[in-house]
């Protein structure tokens, strides 16, 4: 295998990444990731330098890792801020650090593209790579659970995370997913979605085509509106979602909540296969339980109309778990240049890995369904 590297994600041909990304997932295909790119969100401006790493045997591309240089750790949904302070306090610099992940996208899939020894030298290019720059570290963000056994079997550390994930069991409709749960439950989210109802807000359901530019412009605006009000710089923009709509339109799903003719929020997932991902949401006026709406109840509405098999609402928030979500886990690797600190976070991990694993078992004991749901 030969190894290459580029500081630019058009340097690859669009046809071969194409092939390889096939069965990845829609977070690692090229129109995706070079979306966030060429609109400015994920750039060496933005703290994301391209650094795509890939393999070729007899001049054919056999896989590719679109890694990224990061200079922080914003966007990336497995927190390290804790291990930058360390380096530091040690007089050493842990940014910047090689990323291989979807930015700002907290969904697990596959990372590297391509099969067999391809992945195997990729693994290998992504240690050259901190080796050759004298870098603290590499991290593979929501492997896929081959890979993660692989980068493991490298030497690799893993970290464990909890997500919540609605998952459908079938249901005919939304009464009948209300149905499973325990009365309680049951009869606070109709109460919730009563109140919404009551504030004279309706939903509207748009997707590929009907999404246009002017639907675009509301949702960044109601997106930006939101990160403002929490007092945090946005991390996508305008241009990103028009590019988003345009070159992936069949995934790209818009709620839209008005009271009368008139918009006032709005929040946005993507289907994928038989996953529907919640990614954002905003709002220019605040109405009790519409982000509840919005966010979950509407797009549960939607999964179980288009019978797919499991909604994704995004990182962390133990509130899911009253709504229907269950705890599910997710895994990262890392790979830790220095010996010292490698010994040092390995041991903080098999702390960590217990209590995430009691933490998870907790969860189970209070979801909201009649029937106690089991930890895998």
């Amino acid at each position: 295998m030969n190894l290459q590297l580029a500081d630019q994600l058009n340097a690859l041909d669009a046809a071969e990444w194409d092939r390889l990304a096939a069965n990845a997932g829609l977070f690692m295909q090229r129109q995706w990731l070079t979306a966030l790119h060429d609109s400015g969100c994920a750039t060496a401006a933005t703290g994301w330098q391209p650094l795509p790493i890939w393999s070729e045997q007899h001049g054919q591309l056999q896989g590719l890792a679109p890694a990224w240089l990061k200079s922080h750790s914003r966007g990336e949904y497995v927190f390290d801020w804790a291990w930058a302070e360390a380096w530091q306090r040690a007089g050493l610099d842990y940014y910047p650090k090689l990323l291989l992940a979807s930015p700002f996208t907290p969904v697990t899939g596959q990372r590297l593209l391509g099969q067999g020894e391809a992945r195997a030298a990729l693994i290998g290019g992504l240690q050259q790579v901190v080796a050759d720059y004298q870098l603290s570290s590499a991290h593979v963000l929501f492997p896929a659970a081959e890979e993660l056994e692989l980068l493991q079997q490298a030497g690799w550390l893993v970290r464990h995370g909890v997500q919540f994930h609605w998952q459908n069991q079938g249901y005919a409709d939304f009464d009948a997913f209300l149905a499973a749960l325990s009365q309680s439950k049951r009869k606070k989210i109709r109460q919730e979605r009563r109140k919404v109802r009551d504030a004279g807000i309706s939903i509207q359901v748009l997707r590929g085509a009907e999404i246009t530019d002017l639907h675009w412009q509301f949702f960044e605006r109601c997106y930006r509106q939101t990160y403002l009000e929490h007092r945090s710089p946005p991390y996508l923009n305008l241009d990103f979602f028009r590019m988003a709509g345009r070159l992936l339109p069949s995934h790209c799903v818009l709620f839209i909540a008005s009271r009368g003719d008139q918009p006032i929020a709005a929040s946005w997932c993507l289907q994928d296969g038989s996953t529907l991902y919640g990614r954002y949401w905003g709002a220019l006026e605040s109405v009790d339980c519409l982000h509840f709406e919005l966010c979950y109840y509407s797009a549960i509405e939607y999964a179980i109309a288009h019978a797919l098999q499991c909604f994704e609402g995004g990182a962390q928030g133990e509130h899911k778990l009253a709504r229907g979500f269950v705890p599910v886990g997710t895994c990262s690797a890392h790979w830790i240049a220095d010996p010292r600190f490698r010994t040092a976070l390995s041991d903080w991990l098999a702390r960590e890995r217990r209590a995430v694993q009691d933490y998870r078992e907790t969860l189970f004991l209070h979801t909201a369904y009649k029937t106690p749901c089991a930890a895998d």
